[in-house]
């Protein structure tokens, strides 16, 4: 083996390496750019801990379904698991995995569906955010427009696309909300 190709061959190696190390399990599902020569190591990045005390709530069947709209749309939209993950638990923070209209007294302003989305704040109409592939497409659309959001700590990433209150209560629904998306990813 030539030197100049072991070199590069090891270069490329620590550079999976430093990827995995330093952006975690996210980067393997990045889109790469272009890669025009064939993967030589592979190398396995543990999953991210979350962060805090973990929250859990048992889930009827719509909320369970609920769930299973968010990973279809993520899927749709082509997005990563990690999209699905940030999109679960921000639908539990922000609803309980509950598709809700109006609550009368009890809103949050005209906040509606699955994320709180606000017709007033240009989510979409009252019909469209109550709509769970809609609103999730929504959600998707604004955390794209997130740099980095792949890397992010899931409650930062959550936050930029919400502009919550309570920016680190995403945090406590992590682990559930990748337990969801793990059983039901391949579904």
């Amino acid at each position: 083996m030539n030197t100049i190709f072991r070199k590069s061959m090891l270069s490329v190696a620590g550079l999976a390496f430093a990827g995995g190390v330093f952006a975690g399990p996210i980067a393997a599902h990045a889109n790469p750019a272009v890669d025009t020569k064939p993967a030589t190591v592979a190398v396995q990045a543990a999953a991210p801990k979350p962060q805090g005390d973990q929250s859990h709530i048992t889930l009827n069947d719509e909320q369970t379904a609920n769930a299973k709209a968010i990973i279809a749309a993520t899927k749709k939209a082509g997005l990563p698991e990690r999209a699905a993950v940030i999109s679960i638990a921000t639908s539990l923070q922000e609803s309980k995995l509950e598709n809700l209209g109006h609550l009368g007294d009890a809103n949050d302003h005209d906040s509606l569906g699955l994320f709180q989305q606000r017709p007033t704040s240009g989510w979409g109409t009252p019909e469209q955010i109550t709509n769970p592939e809609y609103s999730t497409t929504a959600f998707l659309k604004g955390l794209r427009q997130v740099d980095g959001w792949q890397d992010m700590p899931l409650t930062d990433a959550a936050q930029t696309v919400q502009v919550s209150a309570y920016p680190d209560a995403y945090a406590q629904w992590e682990q559930q909300a990748a337990d969801l998306v793990a059983h039901h990813w391949n579904s």
